[in-house]
């Protein structure tokens, strides 16, 4: 029976696992993490892990129990160190060798490092782990400051729950605006005016020179003092062990709409995967979500159970900060207009973003009715009217119908 070896314990892998349990394969599975928790949730780590609103119990996939009860060998703490595609086998760390029929890489991504002095730092913190999480809980509290490198999404997370718990923060982002390279500037304004409303001091245009005991050194000269620093500067893929195994590679590993590499036997999924977005007309991109994650997995575990292929899916993302609920559905590039609906003001608006009369992408602000059928219309390549879809007084649902 064909065995399937996955590396990468996360989102993506262990959802891989159990999908191909409940597509029916009957063959071993093993899945191997460097973590030595089981699968869990990463999303919570800025959020409500960091405030102590969740256990680990709470974060987990599925219990520990179900692997063994599945026929799922979890393998934990063990890092693949190489892939030799032609004996199909993945050496480890320990010294051990696993054979496969299919390989499932989900080795996801690593945090992008900075190359300025004193980036080395072992006190400097980033936010991916679970261990992560823990050094940067333990850093905050009251009368504590956390000086963020970076206005993406996970810096202006941390920030927000670095004030639920009392610490002070300030938001250091080198462009001159946050989520400049993920967002719309109407989005990053609003953003910027939720933070600043809440305590967090919000520097844009700001660069980080090097990192010192008292902080963060500017390309100005001035020093930005905290008592812990964050840095998140993005990510980038961890493809190491494909790139050492020959695998084809764009911004990550190059896979195709079934999540299948340049080896017909080796698979990649979440965020190490250079993937197709079908719904885009054909992009190519790196995605980095849980979304993502879920619905390579689906495609991996159905092709290699021999299934139909799932339909394909928009991408959709989401964060939580202070009261705000964001959700995003589809990617912007390609629009070459926005269309805003709803009151910026009020904390319940969305940003559509067209691309002739069709919708590419939605940026929705408390606004699910928005969120929910930008994603439908983005799927169906549906024609809009933009007047009416900038009337509040016309229903989305009315929208939706033309």
């Amino acid at each position: 029976m064909t065995k399937v070896l996955i590396i990468g314990a996360g989102h993506a892998g262990g959802t891989a696992a159990a999908l191909l349990r409940q597509y029916g394969h009957e063959g071993p599975i093993v899945l191997a993490g460097e973590e030595p928790a089981p699968p869990y949730q990463r999303p919570p780590l800025s959020k409500a892990w960091l405030k102590g609103e969740a256990d680990l119990e709470a974060l987990l996939l599925r219990p520990e129990a179900f692997y063994a009860d599945h026929g799922i060998e979890l393998r934990l703490g063990v890092t693949a160190t190489a892939i030799d595609a032609a004996a199909k086998t993945v050496s480890f760390a320990d010294g051990t060798v696993e054979p496969y029929d299919a390989l499932i890489l989900a080795t996801g991504s690593t945090a992008r490092k900075l190359t300025i002095p004193g980036a080395d730092r072992p006190e400097l913190l980033e936010l991916r782990t679970l261990a992560d999480a823990e050094r940067l809980k333990a850093a905050l509290g009251p009368g504590r400051r956390l000086a963020v490198v970076g206005g993406g999404y996970v810096g202006l997370e941390a920030a927000a729950s670095a004030r639920a718990l009392g610490a002070g923060a300030v938001v250091l982002e080198r462009m001159d605006r946050v989520l400049a390279r993920v967002a719309s500037p109407t989005l990053s304004d609003f953003f910027t005016a939720r933070h600043r409303a809440h305590g967090v001091e919000v520097l844009t245009s700001t660069e980080a020179a090097a990192f010192e005991d008292a902080g963060v050194r500017l390309a100005d000269g001035a020093l930005v003092e905290a008592d812990a620093v964050l840095v998140g500067v993005g990510a980038q893929a961890r493809d190491q062990l494909a790139r050492a195994a020959g695998l084809a590679l764009g911004d990550g590993v190059t896979v195709d709409a079934t999540a299948r590499t340049s080896d017909p036997a080796i698979w990649a999924i979440g965020d190490v995967s250079f993937r197709p977005v079908p719904v885009h007309e054909g992009r190519m991109q790196r995605l980095e979500s849980v979304p993502n994650a879920l619905e390579q997995a689906k495609q991996a575990a159905a092709a290699i159970a021999g299934r139909p292929a799932p339909a394909p899916e928009v991408p959709w993302f989401w964060s939580d900060q202070y009261d705000v609920k964001l959700q995003i559905a589809g990617l912007a590039g390609g629009a070459d207009r926005q269309v805003l609906r709803g009151d910026t003001a009020a904390g319940a608006f969305a940003v559509f973003h067209l691309a002739g009369d069709r919708i590419v992408c939605v940026e929705a602000v408390n606004a699910p009715a928005e969120f929910m059928a930008g994603r439908q219309m983005i799927g169906r390549a549906a024609a809009v009217d933009a007047a009416r879809l900038a009337d509040p007084a016309v229903t989305m649902k009315a929208v939706a119908a033309g």
